[in-house]
């Protein structure tokens, strides 16, 4: 198939270009007239800048190794290579806290399957020094988290209670929940969900099913099957704009393995999340240079997977990190609009009916007893209707004080 999609990357600045270039370089690969040109016209600082934020620079440290090219600042190769040092170091801290997590809930019958981290590392790049982690993440059914999390404290970890709840809402509006260590300064996400409502998932049974155990370390850990893996770094990456070329780059680490297409598409379309896996093809094709084959056709022939690959170059655009508040005015809007957009007609309909039901913000409006809680029902549009106006007085207040 002819993978020169609608895309346009023109636009990009020479330092994300140049990046994208080195990137898909093939090993022993000789530098291009571009790459040339690029070399020459690039702002090193940004470069540096865009690479950090991708996430991106252990990939780079090693290219760029390759590379010995004497038109790369002395500078930059030795600030890649000690982050890249500096990552392979967290990478084997989390690496051994992954294998005593997994000893702990085996011993205590829980069920886990790591998501992200060493394992993905191993599995996608061969060598868990060349993808960054910040922290771990595994999944594990939702009758077993209040002892998981029991178990976790046992360890010296520390909840970040940042879930606030009314009826029990967290457990399909949230997908996680968030312990760090403040030791081993290592944080760890454990999930009962892959991703918050109004995602439809598959059961964590048929998930451990389909598992795969990692070969990482001697110890069994399970991580997601690989159709189901592409599910769930798809819908992530989605979700977040694809704003870390770092997803973009599993992606093609991912489709380059023995992948079952029917099968994936099989189990995309069952779960709504057929026009997403389209949209990451689409986008690892033009910036990757992943090529697009026939059996990948059902995805990328989607208009709202090119529709919805369009919508991220956005962020492709930017230097977007949607993890650090506060977000720019401009960007939240912009954020909301696109994963409205991400939605089917299905997923749109739970998603406004879910506005119906009560936020934690009608009980600090209208603070009740707890066996009073069935009213905020009744009363959300009130509750709701007072706190629009009450915002909108202070916005007023403020843009008055403003232009005094």
């Amino acid at each position: 198939m002819n993978n020169d999609v609608s895309l346009q990357k023109e636009e990009l600045s020479d330092e994300l270009r140049l990046l994208l270039s080195i990137l898909v370089m093939d090993h022993g690969a000789k530098i291009t007239f571009d790459i040339q040109e690029l070399l020459h016209k690039t702002d090193w600082d940004k470069f540096i800048e865009l690479a950090r934020h991708h996430r991106v620079f252990p990939t780079l440290n090693l290219k760029l190794q390759k590379m010995k090219s004497t038109d790369i600042p002395t500078f930059v190769t030795q600030m890649f290579h000690r982050d890249y040092y500096r990552n392979t170091l967290q990478m084997l801290a989390l690496s051994g806290e992954m294998e005593q997590l997994a000893k702990m809930f085996s011993e205590n019958g829980i069920r886990s399957l790591f998501l992200k981290g060493p394992v993905i590392a191993a599995d996608l790049y061969g060598d868990v020094s060349l993808r960054t982690s910040c922290d771990l993440d595994f999944l594990i059914p939702i009758k077993d988290l209040e002892r998981a999390e029991a178990l976790l404290v046992s360890l010296g970890y520390v909840k970040d209670d940042y879930i606030e709840s009314v009826l029990n809402d967290w457990k399909w509006r949230h997908h996680h929940t968030a312990f760090v260590h403040p030791g081993k300064a290592i944080k760890v996400e454990v999930h009962w969900r892959l991703n918050p409502a109004p995602a439809k998932e598959p059961k964590f049974d048929d998930l451990w099913e389909r598992r795969r155990q990692s070969s990482l370390i001697s110890r069994p850990i399970y991580y997601l099957g690989r159709e189901d893996l592409f599910m769930f770094l798809v819908s992530h990456g989605a979700r977040h704009g694809w704003s870390r070329l770092r997803w973009l780059l599993d992606i093609k680490q991912l489709v380059n393995q023995k992948v079952d297409w029917p099968k994936l598409i099989r189990l995309l379309r069952k779960h709504q999340f057929a026009h997403i896996g389209g949209q990451a093809l689409l986008l690892v094709a033009r910036l990757m240079a992943t090529p697009l084959r026939e059996e990948m056709k059902p995805l990328i022939t989607d208009r709202k997977a090119e529709w919805s690959a369009e919508d991220a170059m956005y962020y492709v655009h930017r230097i977007i990190n949607l993890h650090t508040p506060p977000i720019p005015e401009e960007v939240d809007r912009y954020h909301k609009k696109y994963l409205f957009g991400l939605l089917t007609t299905r997923q749109k309909f739970f998603f406004i009916a879910s506005f119906l039901y009560p936020y934690p913000e009608d009980a600090k409006t209208l603070p009740l007893p707890k066996p009073l809680h069935f009213l905020y029902f009744p009363l959300r549009p009130l509750i709701w209707g007072w706190r629009m106006l009450k915002r909108r007085r202070e916005k007023k207040l403020l843009l008055n004080r403003r232009t005094r």
